[in-house]
């Protein structure tokens, strides 16, 4: 348990690690590429860790090269593995890698904990056998652990529901250029979360690949292209940043987060658009972006495309006056835990009147206080509740050590606003 001090009115600079979402699709890039690749400020994280020790079961080569972490591409001639690999609560390891599956020779088994055993797969494995690749849920239920026939796909026409991940796409474009006949994608619901399709096309396009898109409907990648070795930055996470820019809303601070841009794919870049909204100042600067908290009202907002810092926003709007609402947002029941259900909870402990619905999350603004929050070994409940801490006096997180699966340092960090 981590009880957080209240931080007075204060200015502060602060670094956060390498976006994970670039991070995980990198790695897969570096390994599907022609050559030897370095990869600098890759985040370290329980959830990358799953996805590179992963691709090394499958025989690629990885080593530390200084700070930097170098990658021997292997052209997508994988090696088998016998053993099941254990991919955690990594949903983005999980949905990623079993397209990757595909290329492997023999039979990928992929599991993981209890709760990622009960996240649906199933329009990805219908993807894949349209594909050409034998794809099954080992019980039967849409869900992981699944078994994967691989040593290549054909490829071609796939229609794909992307109702509940964008990761479904992001998995068969990633391994688009390897299909024999390159992939033509047509998502016939969804999709969720589309600034995660623009990071997996950005990521491929740095690495020589192209594809063509109509909107976030149609996508083709032609096959016979190859990942291209070479050297690549991973940009800082603005997941991992919104937290200390809440920080700065709720705390009436200036907080600036060291190489942060406005410009940057990551949707989660729009959770300073919501906080100008609900009263803050957001100002670009040469060394990163920073956030000035004032006086919060409440938003109306849709956060369909940003859903994992709506715990974030759902936390300031516990300081805010009037009633916020964020809508659009019924795909975080099925993340690490339900998210809905996890954030009401947490701020109705905290005298903080909040519920949801089927695809709805309401917050009415007020004055929280102590409460212990059980953060459902979730790493975004933890690091958003900690947020509360800062303002509201007697906040305790009782699963600390959660924060591992994507910000390990976090804690440190969150000191470093003392100082």
């Amino acid at each position: 348990m981590r009880e957080i001090k209240t931080l007075p009115s204060t200015r502060a600079a602060v670094a956060v690690p390498g976006s994970k979402s670039y991070t995980h699709r990198v790695l897969i890039a570096a390994a599907l590429s022609d050559g030897r690749c370095v990869i600098e400020n890759a985040l370290e994280s329980e959830d990358t860790h799953l996805t590179r020790d992963t691709l090394k079961k499958w025989g690629v080569a990885m080593a530390p090269e200084g700070e930097a972490l170098a990658v021997a591409g292997c052209k997508g001639e994988f090696k088998s593995c016998r053993s099941p690999l254990f991919l955690g609560n990594s949903g983005t390891s999980m949905r990623l890698l079993t397209a990757v599956a595909a290329l492997v020779p023999g039979t990928s088994i992929l599991t993981g904990s209890d709760r990622l055993r009960a996240r649906p797969i199933q329009d990805l494995l219908d993807g894949l056998a349209q594909a050409g690749v034998a794809a099954r849920s080992l019980d039967a239920n849409g869900c992981p652990p699944v078994a994967i026939e691989g040593g290549g796909l054909t490829g071609g026409r796939v229609d794909l529901n992307c109702a509940l991940s964008s990761q479904f796409l992001s998995a068969l474009l990633l391994v688009g250029p390897h299909a024999r006949e390159g992939v033509e994608l047509r998502v016939t619901h969804g999709p969720v979360s589309r600034p995660y399709i623009d990071i997996t096309i950005d990521t491929m396009a740095s690495f020589g690949v192209q594809a063509e898109r109509d909107g976030y409907a149609w996508f083709k990648v032609p096959g016979g292209q190859r990942y291209r070795a070479g050297r690549h930055r991973v940009e800082p996470d603005c997941s991992q940043a919104g937290y200390f820019w809440a920080a700065a809303a709720v705390t009436a601070s200036t907080v600036s987060v060291r190489g942060t841009r406005r410009g940057s794919r990551q949707g989660d870049i729009r959770i300073l658009d919501i906080l100008e909204r609900m009263g803050c100042r957001v100002a670009s600067q040469a060394d990163g972006v920073a956030v000035s908290g004032g006086a919060l009202s409440a938003v109306d907002v849709d956060m369909g495309d940003i859903p994992d810092v709506v715990p974030t926003v759902a936390v300031v709007a516990a300081f805010a006056r009037g009633r916020t609402v964020i809508r659009n947002v019924a795909h975080l029941r099925g993340k690490e835990s339900d998210r809905l259900s996890a954030v009401s909870a947490g701020l109705n402990q905290m005298g903080i009147a909040a519920g949801c619905d089927a695809d709805r999350l309401w917050i009415e603004g007020g004055t929280p206080q102590p409460a212990a929050i059980d953060c459902c070994n979730d790493h975004r409940i933890a690091m958003s509740f900690a947020v509360a801490g800062l303002k509201a006096p007697g906040v305790r997180i009782l699963d600390e050590a959660c924060v591992q699966k994507s910000f390990p340092g976090f804690w440190d960090t969150l000191e470093g606003l003392y100082r």
